[in-house]
C-alpha cells in the first residue's frame, strides 16, 4: 500500500521531474514483476518434475515466524499486487516480460491437460472428517479417508482412519525401501507446535490424499507389502478382535470395509487375507442368524481357493458349506465329497477345526 501512494506520489510531481518519475514506477515494478515471474517458474518447475510439495505453506509459514525480525517487512499481499493495474497500464512492460509471461502461460496450459495423463490414478482419496482425541497422556488427530475405486457412481467407498504418526511411519518404510521412487514423493513435516489448529489439519488432509494418490500411481509402490498394510491390516485386526469378543455386528461392518478395501486395491489374487475376511464374514453371519450370506461367503472362498494345494482354511470353509447348505436344504454333495477326500488323504482331522477357531488363533502381522 505505502508502494502504491508513493508512485501516485511521484506520479503527481512528474512535471517537476519527468525523468525521475518515469524511472520511479518501472524501479518499483521491474523487481516485483520479475519475483513474481520467478516464484510461477519455479512453482511450475516443481509441478512438472513430479515433485509433490506438501510442505511449502507451512514451512513458509515457520520461516516466517522464526526469520521476522532479520526479513524485515513482508512482501505485499495479492490484493495489493494486483490492484497497481492502473499503473501497470500507463507503463507498459517490455517486450521481453510479455514473452517471459507468456511462456509461463502456455507451460501452465500444458501441464493442465497432461497432469492427468502422465501419472494414471488409480484410485481416488479424500479425508472426510478429521478429529482431535484425546487419551491421557496423549493427543493426535485421527483422519478419516474414503477410498473411492472406478466402480460405478453408486458404489460406496471403503474408508480407513488413520493418524499422522500412521502415516510418517508408511513414508519411512518405504522411503527405506524404495530410495528411487520415493525420492519424488514430498511429506508433510513433523511441528512442535501448532499441530491442531484448523489451518495444520487442513493442509494436512490435503497433503495425505496426494501422498497416498502419488503412491498408488507407481506401480513399484502400489504392490508394496507395507503400504497394503497400512490400508488393510489395522482393519483386520480390530474385526478379529471384536469377534473373538463376541461383538459380531460390529464386527460384520469392519470385516466387510476391509473386504471392499481388498477388492479396490486389487489384492484379492494372493489368498491369504482375502480368505481370513471371508472367514470372519461367514462367522459374523453365521452368528447373526443370516445363514444365506454365510453359506455365499464360503462360496466364494472356495472359489478363491480353486484347485490349490490343501490350504488351513480349506477343509474348515467345506465343513461350514456342508452343514449351512444342510440347514438350508441346499445341495451339499460336492463339498461332501472334497471333504471326505481331505480326510481320507489325512490332510485333515475329522472333525475339522471350525472357521471360528481358526479365526481366533490366528495371528495378524
Amino acid at each position: 500500500m505505502a508502494s502504491r501512494l508513493l508512485l501516485r506520489l511521484r506520479h503527481a510531481l512528474a512535471s517537476e521531474g519527468p525523468a525521475e518519475a518515469a524511472a520511479g514506477p518501472e524501479a518499483e515494478q521491474f523487481p516485483e514483476s520479475s519475483e513474481l515471474e520467478d516464484d510461477d517458474a519455479e512453482g511450475l518447475s516443481s509441478r512438472l518434475s513430479g515433485t509433490l510439495s506438501f510442505t511449502s505453506a507451512e514451512d513458509e509459514e515457520d520461516e516466517d515466524e522464526e526469520d521476522d525480525e532479520a526479513a524485515g517487512p513482508s512482501p505485499l499481499p495479492l490484493g495489493d499486487r494486483a490492484s497497481g493495474g492502473e499503473d501497470a497500464e500507463q507503463n507498459p512492460s517490455p517486450d521481453g516480460q510479455r514473452s517471459s509471461q507468456l511462456l509461463a502461460r502456455q507451460l501452465q496450459d500444458f501441464w493442465k491437460k497432461s497432469r492427468n495423463t502422465l501419472v494414471p490414478q488409480r484410485l481416488l482419496f479424500e479425508v472426510t472428517s478429521a478429529n482431535v482425541v484425546k487419551d491421557p497422556p496423549s493427543k493426535y488427530v485421527l483422519y478419516t479417508l474414503a477410498v473411492m475405486g472406478p466402480g460405478p457412481p453408486d458404489h460406496q467407498p471403503a474408508h480407513i482412519s488413520r493418524r499422522y504418526s500412521d502415516f510418517e511411519r508408511l513414508h519411512r518404510n518405504l522411503q527405506r525401501q524404495f530410495r528411487g521412487p520415493m525420492a519424488a514423493i514430498s511429506f508433510p513435516r513433523k511441528r512442535l507446535r501448532r499441530n491442531f489448529t484448523a489451518e495444520t489439519i487442513a493442509r494436512r488432509s490435503r497433503a495425505f490424499e496426494q501422498f497416498l494418490s502419488h503412491l498408488q500411481a507407481v506401480p513399484e509402490l502400489r504392490q508394496a507389502p507395507d503400504l497394503q498394510d497400512f490400508f488393510v491390516l489395522p482393519e483386520l485386526r480390530r474385526a478379529q478382535s471384536l469377534t473373538c469378543t463376541g461383538l459380531y455386528r460390529e464386527a460384520l461392518a469392519l470385516w466387510a470395509n476391509a473386504w471392499q478395501l481388498q477388492a479396490q486395491l486389487g489384492t484379492l489374487s494372493s489368498p491369504d487375507r482375502p480368505l481370513l475376511t471371508l472367514a470372519g464374514l461367514a462367522v459374523c453371519h453365521q452368528e447373526l442368524e443370516d445363514p444365506g450370506e454365510a453359506r455365499a461367503c464360503c462360496e466364494r472362498a472356495l472359489q478363491l481357493l480353486g484347485d490349490r494345494s490343501p490350504h488351513p482354511l480349506l477343509a474348515p470353509f467345506l465343513e461350514a458349506h456342508v452343514r449351512l447348505s444342510w440347514r438350508l436344504g441346499l445341495d451339499k454333495r460336492q463339498s461332501e465329497a472334497r471333504l471326505q477326500g481331505l480326510q481320507e488323504a489325512g490332510l485333515t482331522p475329522t472333525p475339522p477345526p471350525s472357521l471360528k477357531e481358526l479365526l481366533i488363533k490366528e495371528v495378524l502381522d
